[in-house]
């Protein structure tokens, strides 16, 4: 008999749980990426491999988990046992990019195995040609990174040193070694809270609550659907320069068919795969429809299995959005602009209440070298320069410096102090860019300028991203925003813009660096954007006068 109240406290218990696994894991990790920006997700799964919650700091990952715990299930059948701990990391078996490392821990009560706790992060590095795990030049798998289909580290409690020693003699930073320790204690956070939240309340209530909870999540869910009209929608963008082939344009097309009481989101008509590393995988893609479908939506719904029971994806192997074996995807996850665009624009007719203008383009900068002060390797990704600007929507201006809708708002900016203990790099600017927003009656968010002095010999540089050949749209008679830029230069005086997917190396001691990320597009006509929001937003340095127009009476923006 199900119990509304427990109902609601297996609930709650399952987000406390992995609420706490994440903490865990902020406080225990080294890298930077990892514990100042959050790049991680935790989560707890059943036994099927079903999410029971998650913890997605980074929204992209919000569907990276459970599909590898199924393949993990499948893959070793009964040989799994207590104290056994499991890394993947390999895109071809579910994984969603190779620099994000997974770490599962069953759970058993006695012999029974109930559930698994789980912890993927982005790893500084993960092997491969390049330090950092970002090759642009990239075209198969083997160039980018270790590949860590399904394995036992730990079995039966037992560390596997073979293993271990075989992993990380591969991976040059020994940074990750301790990482990957700190989402093993994660996940041993998750076993013992879930272990004795069933053993309190019994594995026949636990089971029957769980299901319970699924279904009522997914009747949430597709009552959120039901408040789309029925209908095929359609919307596309554009991928710009496969990291190859100068010039080269690709297509992300959505088609969304609405039903009643389920939701298909195809994107079968997008281009075929690229010969670079411009590629996504299944997973990645996944995700990208999931955390932006999430964004029009109760923000309430629970995540778990029922959430996701009435959406279908379509992503054929071959294209774009899911790369066969064995083609190049670390740039995977930062196809979910494109996909979240084409998404919103296919929307935009049924729900323009629910969609946004189009959000900053992640256009990053990786550093890799040695740090004189220390003689040691590190490596950084410069989130302070990439987080741009979100998209206005019906009713609200559109977030400042959030970043890339990929992360929504997850990916956390680095400490000035902590960015120049832990590289030889020194920031010279970092602020919002006045002017960077696209108008409307509804402005976008304000994108940032950065300017870093590199501060050692020999510096290597990885740029990948896009937002350099098309800036953020806007909806509805709402302007579009700028274009990313990163420029450098050298102590000699001579100037370099590097391609929106590059690789330089030999960079020297006092190249400035200097990176602007575009804000948000504008939503509605500005000519009916309130005076007072006007007059407020070049107050405040937001907009210039110029922009805005001498003349008030004009109600907005010229």
């Amino acid at each position: 008999m199900i119990d509304k109240i427990l109902l609601s406290i297996f609930q709650c218990s399952f987000k406390s749980i992995t609420d706490e696994m994440s903490i865990s894991l902020t406080k225990t990790t080294r890298s930077p990426i990892l514990c100042e920006a959050k790049d991680f997700v935790t989560g707890l799964y059943d036994a099927e491999g079903r999410m029971l919650e998650q913890t997605e700091n980074l929204p992209i990952l919000s569907f990276s988990l459970g599909p590898v715990c199924q393949e993990i299930i499948k893959s070793y059948g009964g040989d799994i046992y207590p104290g056994d701990v499991i890394i993947h990391n390999d895109v071809f078996s579910m994984g969603n990019q190779n620099n994000d490392v997974a770490i599962f821990k069953p759970i058993f009560i006695d012999d029974a195995l109930i559930g698994w706790a789980a912890a993927k992060g982005h790893q500084a590095d993960i092997g491969g040609a390049v330090q950092g795990g970002y090759n642009p030049n990239a075209t198969e798998v083997w160039q980018e990174a270790l590949r860590i289909p399904a394995v036992k580290v730990y079995e039966q409690g037992k560390l596997r040193k073979d293993v271990w020693n075989l992993i990380f003699a591969n991976i040059r930073l020994s940074m990750v070694e301790e990482d990957i320790k700190a989402q093993i204690g994660a996940c041993t956070l998750g076993e013992r809270r879930l272990g004795t939240l069933v053993e309190k309340y019994g594995l026949e209530c636990f089971d029957e609550h769980k299901r319970e909870l699924f279904n009522s999540t997914e009747m949430m869910m597709k009552k959120e659907i039901r408040s789309i009209p029925n209908g095929v929608y359609e919307g596309e963008s554009k991928v710009y320069y496969d990291g190859r082939h100068l010039g080269t344009e690709f297509t992300i097309h959505a088609k969304i068919t609405v039903e009643d009481e389920a939701i298909e989101f195809d994107f079968s008509q997008s281009s075929p795969q690229t010969d670079g590393f411009v590629n996504g995988t299944y997973t990645s893609t996944c995700s990208a429809i999931t955390l932006t479908f999430l964004q029009m939506v109760n923000p309430n719904i629970p995540h778990n299995e029922g959430m996701i029971r009435p959406l279908k994806y379509i992503v054929p192997v071959g294209t774009i959005l899911n790369a066969a074996y064995p083609k190049a995807t670390t740039f995977g996850n930062h196809l979910c602009p494109q996909t979240a665009d084409a998404i919103f624009k296919a929307l935009s007719s049924a729900i323009p209440d629910r969609v946004t203008a189009g959000w900053n383009h992640l256009l990053c900068s990786l550093f890799t070298g040695i740090n004189p002060r220390s003689g040691r390797k590190y490596v950084d990704i410069c989130f302070l320069g990439m987080k741009g600007g979100a998209g206005a929507l019906q009713g609200d201006d559109g977030y400042d410096h959030i970043g890339m809708i990929d992360a929504s708002g997850g990916v956390l900016d680095q400490d000035y102090e902590m960015y120049e203990l832990q590289t030889p790099h020194r920031i010279i600017k970092h602020e919002y860019l006045q002017d960077s927003a696209g108008a409307g009656q509804w402005r976008g968010g304000l994108g940032v300028e950065t300017a870093i002095r590199i501060g050692a010999d020999n510096t290597t540089m990885v740029v990948f991203g896009d937002g350099d050949k098309a800036a953020p749209y806007g909806l509805f008679g709402g302007k579009s925003s700028i274009l990313n830029k990163i420029a450098m230069k050298y102590p000699d005086g001579s100037e370099r813009i590097p391609l929106s997917k590059d690789l330089i190396e030999g960079i020297p001691e006092g190249t400035i660096y200097y990176q602007t990320a575009s804000g948000g597009g504008g939503y509605g006509d500005p000519k009916l954007r309130d005076r007072e929001k006007v007059m407020m937003d070049v107050k405040n340095g937001v907009v210039s006068e110029e922009k805005a127009g001498r003349s008030m009476g004009e109600g907005g923006y010229r």
